[in-house]
């Protein structure tokens, strides 16, 4: 019987990984459904009471792949307790009955190209270190280029003319990606993406509120996991920054990291674990590029995110930055995340609109 390969659900990124996996394996990876409410039950039913949620949401994808036939499972690791999920989940999904194999890629903060090969070689014995690089370089390309659309779409969705034009290119540019493997081919289809966003119609003002997200990273990168917030925040004709992204966690992070912690040392001389400090110095980022407001989003029970949570109270007032703390779990409902972005957003036009009065005033 040919074996079927899933992982966690992490937003489009499940795209670049398919790719990676079958252009590798030439095995099948499993066609995964959005996650619902149905996943976060299934795995909450089935984890610890104080476990990460990210680990319940995880595992629920986990259950419904198993369902669905999956015989081979990959997970990720991380700077938190994140490293420990694919033992844990492995234990329980056992208990539970299932058959499977699982193969965690980074059992650190990193994945050791040695170690993937190794993983590798057992799904397809004639896999050759070239392909392998070949279709890493691919992938990164393919998840940069992403980042970049996304990046460039936050900046103008809430003031587009025609409602949904640039989601309408970007699903163009992930289905004619999914089936390219020339690199350079690839780059081309990035670029022709990038010429059609920038022809988009917007009705974008001069003095329009700029918000900036920050948090724990899978909260930030999950759509579902944060109730659609950017979706909403745009309805509100509001521009977006985040700064959490594959490309970031990947490559980017190592190489800032130094930088950040100079910036901060006012506030902050530790790393905090996972995003801590990096969150510290995105309120310091966002003063000095004139954002409106902040909005932080975490995980019920984020370790990190809570113990960075009093510095970033100290160095939001000190800036008179405006901010938001926000807790994500299987509870959490959207009636009220709508009321309180909504409330904010209301403080933050009456604070823009009294701090131009002052300036022309003056």
């Amino acid at each position: 019987m040919k074996q079927l390969v899933a992982f966690p659900q992490l937003g489009n990124y499940f795209y670049p990984f398919r790719k990676l996996i079958t252009n590798t394996t030439h095995l099948k990876v499993i066609e995964m459904p959005k996650i619902t409410k149905e996943t976060i039950s299934l795995g909450s039913k089935n984890s610890p009471d104080t476990v990460c949620v990210p680990f319940k949401y995880n595992l629920g994808n986990f259950i419904e792949a198993l369902d669905k036939g999956a015989t081979v499972l990959f997970q990720a690791g991380g700077g938190c307790r994140y490293r420990y999920y694919a033992e844990v989940q492995e234990t329980i999904l056992k208990d539970l009955g299932y058959n499977f194999t699982m193969y965690q890629v980074a059992e650190k903060d990193h994945a050791r190209f040695s170690e993937l090969y190794k993983t590798m070689l057992k799904l397809n014995p004639y896999l050759t270190k070239r392909k392998l690089i070949k279709e890493i370089i691919s992938t990164l390309l393919y998840i940069y280029y992403l980042d970049k659309i996304d990046i460039f779409i936050r900046k103008r969705v809430g003031f587009e003319k025609e409602k949904n034009s640039f989601k309408k290119i970007k699903d163009d540019f992930i289905k004619k990606a999914n089936i390219e493997n020339s690199i350079i081919k690839l780059t081309k289809l990035y670029y022709k993406a990038k010429k059609k966003l920038r022809k988009v119609k917007i009705d974008k003002p001069k003095d329009n509120l700029k918000v900036g997200i920050i948090g724990e990273l899978y909260t930030s990168m999950e759509p579902f996991s944060n109730y659609e917030l950017e979706k909403l925040l745009a309805s509100f004709n509001i521009e977006i920054k985040r700064f959490t992204n594959l490309s970031y966690l990947l490559w980017k992070k190592k190489l800032t990291e130094w930088y950040m912690k100079l910036k901060i040392k006012k506030y902050c001389k530790y790393t905090l674990g996972a995003d801590g400090l990096d969150n510290v110095y995105r309120v310091y980022w966002l003063k000095k590029h004139k954002y409106d407001g902040i909005i932080h989003i975490k995980p019920t029970g984020c370790t990190p995110e809570i113990g960075a949570m009093p510095i970033i109270m100290n160095i939001a007032k000190d800036n008179d930055m405006p901010i938001i703390f926000l807790s994500f779990d299987e509870q959490t409902g959207v009636e009220g995340l709508n009321t309180r972005i909504e409330a904010f957003y209301d403080l933050l036009k009456i604070k823009k609109e009294e701090e131009n009065g002052s300036k022309s005033r003056n």
